[in-house]
């Protein structure tokens, strides 16, 4: 139970004993017994007294940051490593760290342990208080194996936390990129207290992960939302999984960065004619840079994108009937830009009556939400007992 009791402090927040009893379905004597036991071990702390509703006013009591374990937190994507180390209540102890790393590199794994070798070594760490390291990657990622099927069996980020516990003597948990930005939203974001959602990652490629119900919906064996490989796309362009026409190879970043490459190639003129020149434009922020400065190229380049993911949007509303959907990730930073272009092959594509039953939003969660995903992660995974 302490477990579930955790779990739910850490998700809702201050709580009483009636409010937890009645969040995880168990009876209120039995919840009383483990708070006690879990304030007397310092895991908790009581926070005065509920506001008055005309009765006898409640105790109320929060996850205690002073004692409880401190959690490395890893996000992964195509090109690079954000790690931060966090409390229990989310607050930053270690501040988010970036570094550049090709995940399809031999490098890879190097630069994932030297990401948490350095945080480890920061002045700021306590390496007695570290209770387990929560990474999220892209892939086809089963959290219950720990296994990511989208690297070959020899390859060390096939099983990437056996293949750290070798360096780190430290509980380490894996899950798919988009399915923890899911649980983030769900939570923290614009899908709380929505029981039935799709969160879409638009970053270098396109996730996603399905609430249902208010919990994360992973299918038959956990590969449920890879809502970027539907065949909706006319060009014959190949996709990373091996497959043509899928929706990413015309709705993600790492797409609209293909075409100003190409565009500039061609003679088209860009602010982004250094980066390209010098081959690094896939390494950070500069597409969006560049978009918010008003360059051309930039914002045609991203409202393709953004056009082809509309498109997709429409698909899902026909299938789920979502009652929101949530656009996040990195691409959320361009919310201004690329909402007119999903609206408008929303509004071409989808059955009226019913696109106009789900309201589509753009995250206002932190552009390093994938950091908050894999806090998420862990905290669900972290053996409480």
């Amino acid at each position: 139970m302490k477990q579930a009791i955790v779990k739910s402090f850490y998700l809702g927040g201050t709580q009483s004993i009636a409010d937890l009893a009645r969040n995880i379905g168990k009876s209120i004597p039995s919840v009383t017994r483990a708070i006690q036991e879990l304030v007397t071990s310092k895991v908790l702390n009581e926070e005065g007294y509920a506001p008055s509703t005309g009765g006898r006013r409640a105790i109320q009591f929060k996850l205690n940051a002073k004692y409880n374990p401190h959690f490395i937190a890893v996000a992964i994507d195509q090109y690079s490593i954000h790690t931060a180390l966090f409390d229990i209540n989310n607050t930053a102890v270690i501040p988010p760290i970036m570094r550049d790393n090709r995940l399809n590199s031999p490098e890879a794994f190097q630069s994932i342990i030297n990401a948490i070798q350095n945080i480890l070594d920061h002045p700021d760490c306590d390496k007695s208080r570290i209770g387990a390291i929560g990474i999220t990657i892209p892939g086809f990622v089963d959290s219950h194996l720990q296994i990511n099927d989208s690297f070959r069996i020899d390859d060390p980020l096939y099983n990437l936390p056996a293949s750290l516990k070798k360096i780190f003597d430290i509980p380490i948990f894996i899950e798919n990129d988009s399915s923890a930005i899911a649980i983030a939203e769900s939570t923290f974001g614009a899908a709380r207290n929505t029981p039935n959602a799709l969160i879409i990652n638009f970053n270098w490629g396109v996730g996603l992960g399905i609430i249902v119900e208010n919990k994360l919906f992973k299918g038959h064996n956990g590969f449920a939302g890879e809502f970027s490989h539907i065949p909706l796309s006319q060009f014959n362009k190949l996709c990373s999984c091996g497959k043509r026409g899928c929706l990413e190879v015309e709705a993600s970043l790492i797409t609209a960065i293909d075409y100003v490459e190409n565009k500039i190639q061609e003679g088209e003129s860009s602010i982004l004619s250094t980066e390209v020149n010098k081959e690094i434009l896939h390494t950070g922020n500069a597409l969006i840079k560049a978009a918010f400065r008003g360059d051309p190229l930039a914002i045609n380049a991203i409202n393709k994108s953004a056009y082809m993911l509309g498109k997709g949007i429409a698909t899902l509303i026909h299938i789920l009937n979502p009652e929101k959907i949530i656009i996040s990730g990195r691409g959320s930073e361009l919310g201004d830009i690329i909402f007119p272009q999903i609206q408008s092959a929303v509004h071409e594509f989808a059955i009226p009556r019913l696109a106009a039953q789900t309201e589509i939003k753009i995250s206002q969660l932190p552009h390093d939400i994938q950091l908050l995903g894999s806090m998420c992660s862990v905290i669900d995974k972290y053996n409480w007992n």
